[in-house]
Parts: C-alpha cells; structure tokens; sequence
C-alpha cells in the first residue's frame, strides 16, 4: 500500500486580507518592543531602588526584570529571521 504524499507550500496570494495581517503583526512587533523599553525602564529604577535601599530582593528582582526584557526584545527583533531559520529547517525534513 502506498502512503499519500502531502505537497503543502505557503501561498501568499490565496488568502484575502493577508497584507491587513502582515501590517497587525507588524505594528504587535512594535508594542512588543515599546513594551520592552518600558520593561527595562521600570526594571532598572526598581534595581536602583532595591539596591539604594538595602533591599536585595527588590534588587534582584529589577535584575531579573532586566534581563526578562531584554530577552524579550531579543527574540521580538529576531522573530522574522527565527521563523524563517525554522521554516527553512523544516522543509529539510523527508
């Protein structure tokens, strides 16, 4: 018995409404972003906070707060090259 081949390829003029799309992911990237700066702002005064005031765990936690919203940064300005990097990796597969 043979097994059916599944032959999908993105199509990016079947779907109507599809640059409507693209623009609102665009414009989640930049809250995304704008979140971001937000995040490390307030982080970073509640690590100069926590450490002004001899308060380690407020301190720790702007750290953490920092680093979470760089991450995060990192990832929103990468996710177009990550999508791609897995798509391509996926259509390697047989």
């Amino acid at each position: 018995m043979l097994n059916p081949m599944v032959d999908v390829h993105p199509n990016t003029s079947g779907l109507p409404g599809l640059q409507a799309f693209e623009k609102i992911a665009g414009a989640l990237l930049t809250f995304g972003l704008v979140a971001a700066v937000a995040g490390v702002a307030i982080s970073a005064i509640a690590w100069a906070a926590g450490s002004h005031s001899s308060n380690p765990h407020v301190a720790g936690r702007g750290k953490n707060g920092v680093l979470v919203a760089c991450a995060a940064a990192l990832l929103i300005g990468g996710a177009n090259a990550l999508v791609t990097f897995f798509h391509n990796a996926g259509g390697t597969i047989h």
